[in-house]
């Protein structure tokens, strides 16, 4: 049947409109129909999706709110309905932008509770806290630095020459980030008055430990700053501010010192012991000690006019600031060795971080969150920010609203349709089980089936390969298990023969008295199907299983049929050392680089046709998958490959710290909550290694000193040392270099405590195991070039076998 372009185009034209007119509902329909099928359309979908179109378009055309088009409404009405009817928050203003435009803008709640109620309008004036701090100051610091004036990794003494009686060695940086060592606020008792008190203390104000060494959040780090901005421009920040910020920007109700006149408008804040409820005065109390203006704290504004600020950032400055400028202050600023992400007055991830949800991207987004209950996120990745104005301190103090803004912020994520990390169109993949599940496994019908699996092997829906396969008639004589069992959850060596549960098909291991399919075991079957998830990882044992059990079908003369499944790592990213051919093992069952970058399947093939197997080979190849996609591009659901491998970033960080993972007296976080995120030993000095690493400068990732005590492996109940790692840029990381300066540093900072060929065959390469032993006479670039040893040729060789683009 041909597709209509007239109906595609009224459909793109909603789809355009936030998709959101009548639902995904309607957009679902319009992809399944849209999808190559063999069955043709049903006529009432027809019929269903030709109406809601010509409504839709007729609705398009009489511009309804954005409100009612906007996906997510009804959640996140119902959460922060939820909050005020709980009483953790009075009202609340939201209001998101995403892609240029205001998508969602909506008052609840009440304004005040006393001494009247008064309901909330969108047009309310808050007291945005500490949203000052990234607002007002850290814009005026841009200014600042965009005009020469100022360097931030300059000592504040060169700007305060009295700070600290002219001898401290903090930084602008130190301020901006928050790792000055300064105290988190001013004593406030005996009370005082006067902006200049409030300097002189803070200029005088003992740190409470060096700087680079600890995150403390510290409001007289934005008390110095707004000083700093009073004496290079010449004028107090609010009129500074005014001047170069909001009045440019049309941000005509955004101010320090709100003029009486706002007074109605203004949410008001706590109640004073003597019974006055703050409103229209700050209600900080040391920006209040120091006349309402101050450098973390003081300013009042709207969501209308934070919206615009928002905009403006996502926008590369709109000619007020400089692209770069904003890049560089909205990017990681913290120390190296520092598990906690600030920018330049920025929080990126932090545990101020709630309000950043769970979706927008940790590393790549940013924002800021204030005390009397306003916070703002923005996500340039999507083109998203999520204003989120409360005032839950009014009129006394509440807990925390942090699981509701992140609530509020999980839920905008999802309804602009954010696509995590780099992700162009996520959902599209078919794995090779989908594939031959939509032709009701044709090729296996009147076969007589061994099914080697295990937990991973699901459609996309979550059903089992076993129970679609016996639904559609297959025969499935026997099931064949890796290592972890059928199930998955088995963590230790010899995995005993088990049965299904709800098939009642025998389940024979692969992972005990035997690692290959024997004839006994094959008897009665005559075709063979793998489908298992694996890991891109040259020393990931399913891999070796698949191997195993294709050269028992070769040596049956029995098909053999692979279920492909995407490579969780890319298709891209091929990195050493190879496996030598004298280290071959059930660990490493073929010569193969540390990360390959093929799918189960092209492996299948290289093996089959590498090793002359003669195996009856046939790939079920996937659908919508290309070789740069990552696992969450793919729209399937993440399964825990192995019990120790429960996120996409431990699978990332396993080829090169597992490398050795066979060293009894060193952890790599097995027994923790974060197996393969962290190493470490009782003779690791965790400061020590991370201040080693970060002089490295490996490419992609955070890496911080931590202690852990594992429950299970090498140190079990004993706090060790160690470092731990987050991944911030997957596209440049490359987990071989990590591995391999780890092991480089180890080798350099505790010669002999480890020893490397007990890890041979991970490690695979005598050469680098080489470099590793004599690392007195080597750096880590020896060994890294160690790694590359035959890495052209197998590239080569790879190229012959891709099956996907």
């Amino acid at each position: 049947m041909d597709r209509p372009t007239p109906l595609v185009s009224y459909w793109m034209l909603i789809k355009k409109e936030k998709q959101a007119l009548f639902g995904y509902s309607v957009w679902n329909r319009y992809k399944a129909w849209q999808e190559p099928k063999t069955d043709t359309l049903r006529t009432k979908d027809m019929k269903f999706l030709s109406a809601t179109l010509l409504i839709a378009v007729s609705a398009s055309a009489q511009a309804p709110p954005a409100n009612q088009l906007f996906h997510g409404a009804a959640d996140l009405d119902a959460a922060i309905n939820q909050a005020v009817r709980e009483d953790k928050i009075p009202g609340a203003v939201l209001l998101i932008g995403h892609d240029g435009e205001v998508v969602y803008r909506k008052a609840y709640g009440n304004r005040a509770l006393l001494p009247a109620k008064e309901p909330m309008t969108v047009d309310t004036i808050f007291d945005i806290a500490s949203l000052t701090k990234v607002v007002a100051t850290t814009s005026c610091i841009m200014k600042l630095f965009e005009q020469g004036r100022i360097w931030l990794d300059d000592q504040v003494t060169t700007y305060l020459p009295e700070f600290q009686g002219g001898q401290s060695p903090i930084t602008i940086r130190d301020l901006m980030t928050h790792f000055s060592g300064l105290r988190p606020d001013l004593d406030l008792e005996p009370a005082w008055t006067g902006y200049e008190t409030g300097i002189r203390r803070a200029l005088t104000d003992k740190p409470a430990g060096p700087p680079d060494a600890k995150f403390v959040y510290s409001d007289i780090n934005f008390i110095l700053l707004g000083e700093i901005v009073k004496r290079l421009s010449g004028m107090p920040e609010n009129e500074y501010v005014k001047t170069i910020l909001f009045a440019p920007l049309g941000m005509n109700e955004t101010g320090y010192l709100p003029d009486p006149s706002l007074r109605a408008r203004i949410a008001p804040t706590e109640m004073q012991k003597d019974g006055v409820i703050l409103r229209g005065v700050v209600h900080d109390p040391t920006a209040r000690y120091m006349g309402g203006v101050a450098g973390h704290a003081g300013v009042f504004s709207t969501a209308d006019d934070l919206a615009k600020f928002c905009q403006m950032l996502l926008d590369g400055g709109d000619g007020l600031f400089s692209p770069v400028t904003i890049r560089k202050f909205t990017a990681a600023a913290t120390p190296v060795s520092q598990p906690i992400l600030r920018g330049f007055g920025w929080d990126i991830d932090s545990p101020y971080s709630g309000n950043r949800g769970e979706l927008f991207p940790a590393g790549k987004s940013f924002g800021h969150s204030g005390f009397t209950g306003t916070s703002i996120w923005l996500d340039p990745a999507s083109q998203t920010y999520v204003i989120f104005l409360a005032n839950s301190g009014h009129p006394h103090l509440r807990k925390a609203i942090t699981p509701l803004r992140r609530q509020v912020a999980t839920i905008a994520a999802a309804s602009v349709g954010y696509e995590p990390q780099s992700v162009a169109q996520a959902g599209d993949t078919l794995t090779g089980l989908d594939v031959l599940a939509a032709s009701h496994f044709g090729v296996l019908q009147g076969r007589k089936v061994g099914l080697v699996t295990n937990f991973s092997g699901l459609d996309r829906m979550g059903m089992r390969n076993v129970d679609l396969m016996k639904q559609a008639g297959v025969k499935v004589v026997a099931l064949f298990s890796p290592e972890h069992g059928f199930g998955g959850v088995e963590d230790q060596e010899n995995v005993a023969d088990a049965v299904d549960q709800t098939t009642g098909i025998k389940v024979w291991s692969l992972y005990g008295k035997t690692k290959r399919p024997t004839p006994a075991m094959l008897q009665g079957i005559d075709t063979l199907v793998f489908d298992i998830q694996d890991l891109g990882v040259r020393f990931y044992t399913y891999e070796t299983t698949m191997l195993y059990a294709m050269e028992a079908a070769a040596e049956a003369k029995i098909p053999f049929y692979v279920l492909d499944r995407p490579n969780p790592l890319t298709g891209l990213h091929v990195e050493g050392p190879m496996l030598d051919a004298d280290k071959l093992s059930f660990i490493g069952g073929y010569p193969l680089p540390l990360r390959h970058g093929l799918t189960i399947g092209e492996l299948a093939g290289l093996e089959n046709g590498e090793k002359h197997l003669g195996a009856d080979l046939h790939v079920i190849q996937m659908s919508g998958w290309k070789r740069e996609d990552w696992f969450d591009a793919t729209g399937l659901a993440w399964v825990n490959p192995s019990p120790n491998i429960r996120s996409p970033q431990e699978a990332l960080l396993y080829p090169g710290l597992a490398m050795l993972e066979y060293s009894t007296n060193y952890s790599v976080g097995r027994g923790t909550d974060s197996p393969l995120e962290e190493v470490g030993a009782d003779w690791i000095d965790g400061r020590a290694l991370a201040a080693y690493l970060a002089k490295r400068a490996i490419p992609g990732v955070r890496i911080y000193p931590t202690t852990f005590t594992p429950t299970a492996s090498y140190f079990s109940r004993k706090t060790i040392e160690g470092v731990g790692f987050e991944v911030t840029d997957r596209d440049v990381f490359n987990s071989s270099k990590l591995g391999i300066e780890v092991m480089m540093a180890l080798a350099r900072l505790y010669p002999g405590k480890i020893r490397w060929d007990a890890s041979k065959t991970l490690i695979g390469s005598s050469a680098v195991i080489a470099a590793l032993s004599s690392s007195s006479r080597t750096t880590g670039g020896d060994a890294a070039d160690a790694a590359q040893k035959g890495m052209a040729e197998f590239r080569q060789l790879r190229g012959k076998y891709l099956l996907y683009r």
